[in-house]
């Protein structure tokens, strides 16, 4: 049932905030400038339910977009942060919590031999990068239009014109120069990939790919296309990086390397690692890390790099990410929300659809089957996002104030909550498409 949201304390909090940051926010999709309205200022989590400034109550299917897969606070991660913290909060030394951690990731991934932690996924995939081009000694990298790998310059660039792919800055700042160095292809197309690495014999350092495609809808690739980005990869000599920034420990503790059983040369990591703190990292084998330094001459450093409560805190949550059944119950759950919501809208006909992978779940206002390429999504359907966002919003569920952002499902998500998650999807569908 619908309610009237309050918003007055958040009102007053962002008028505040505008006169500190730009926009009034320290990232920018929090400004609600696709959805309208203000930004919803949040006071506490606990489970799968947050609150507002203003006392609203939510059901959260953003979880932070995508690090609480234990949902807000869970006892075990607030337990062991809290330990740690009463010992101090940095040393800029190694500590034991790193070893923990490390070991922890790497005792249970296949395709890692060693980690290197860093503070942010942008860090990780932006460090991974410099780490292709010192193995290889090549300077060009490929990624793909529709994959996000942080705000790095190298890596905030689009497709430019013509067959020559390469790419143009897609942010003020970042120099030309820069941008020429990456490539831009379109996902799912293996004849621009091998065009390209044709194009550019022996240029090519990485390629870099979000094998579960997630910041720009949720574009699921075929495997099978991975699979032959992985031969073309191994044939030209290319190290192959998956950034599984948002799918590492989400899909299944090995991601979606483990998913697909595909050995990339590289992987990203961050959000879920960190149980909700800032990290990131970055892991390969032992060959191809050893060219970090101190041991190598590819230079990468960092003043909380480990930090030990973030290291606390991701023992904590990987702990019972590898408890028997975790993922299955996660995918049951998910499952839960999804399956009502997609038979309500082919029921009244709707243009909409649910694409899932484990966990993460999309909200495509589309008919297609698949979604495999960000110019399938259509822009003008985001009109029906921003009104679905409002009537969630007033049903007591928060989402991403994206169209373009995916969601999703956490442990702590009882079938009561997706019981009346559902039936709030459904109700501010017809909303949408009344």
């Amino acid at each position: 049932m619908a309610t009237t949201l309050q918003r007055s304390s958040s009102a007053a909090l962002f008028d505040k905030a505008q006169t500190l940051f730009p926009g009034g926010v320290n990232s920018p999709v929090r400004a609600f400038q696709s959805v309208g309205g203000t930004p919803l200022f949040m006071d506490r989590g606990q489970g799968a339910h947050i609150w507002d400034a203003d006392g609203n109550e939510f059901i959260d299917f953003c979880c932070s977009w995508g690090p609480l897969i234990l949902g807000h606070a869970h006892p075990a991660v607030v337990e062991r942060v809290s330990a740690t913290l009463a010992n101090g909060t940095s040393f800029g030394t190694p500590t034991r919590l790193e070893n923990e951690l490390g070991e922890l990731i790497l005792s249970n991934h296949q395709y890692a031999d060693r980690i290197r932690f860093v503070s942010s996924g942008t860090e990780a995939a932006m460090s991974a990068i410099r780490l292709a081009r010192g193995v290889t000694g090549r300077d060009k990298i490929i990624k793909f239009d529709g994959c996000y790998h942080g705000h790095a310059d190298a890596l905030l660039v689009k497709a430019g014109s013509g067959l020559a792919t390469l790419g143009t800055s897609s942010s003020a700042g970042v120099p030309e120069a820069y941008a020429r160095e990456t490539l831009v292809l379109p996902l799912n197309d293996l004849d621009a990939l091998e065009q390209c690495v044709a194009t550019y014999k022996d240029q090519i350092a990485v390629v870099a790919i979000e094998p579960i495609p997630a910041n720009n809808g949720l574009l699921i690739q075929d495997p099978d296309f991975l699979r032959e980005v992985r031969r073309i990869c191994t044939r030209e000599g290319i190290l192959l990086l998956f950034d599984e920034v948002i799918s590492g420990f989400r899909v299944g503790f090995e991601g979606a390397a483990g998913l697909y059983d595909i050995q990339p040369d590289v992987l990203a990591f961050g959000k879920i690692i960190g149980g909700g703190l800032p990290v990131g990292a970055y892991a390969a084998s032992e060959e191809v890390m050893r060219h970090i330094a101190p041991t190598g001459p590819v230079y990468q450093a960092g003043t909380l790099s480990g930090n030990p409560v973030a290291m606390a805190a991701g023992v904590a949550q990987l702990s019972e990410c590898l408890k028997p059944g975790f993922y299955e119950d996660l995918d049951r759950k998910a499952a839960r929300l999804v399956d009502p919501v997609v038979a309500h809208a082919q029921a009244k006909g709707y243009s909409f659809n649910i694409f899932r992978r484990g966990s993460i779940f999309w909200l495509a206002f589309s008919d297609a089957v698949h979604i495999r390429r960000s110019d399938q999504i259509d822009p003008d359907s985001m009109a029906y996002f921003s009104k679905l966002h409002a009537a969630l919003l007033e049903r007591g569920v928060y989402l991403g104030p994206s169209g373009y952002e995916v969601g999703f499902v956490s442990a702590a998500h009882t079938d009561a909550d997706l019981g009346r998650a559902a039936q709030a999807f459904t109700e501010a569908l017809d909303v949408a498409f009344a």
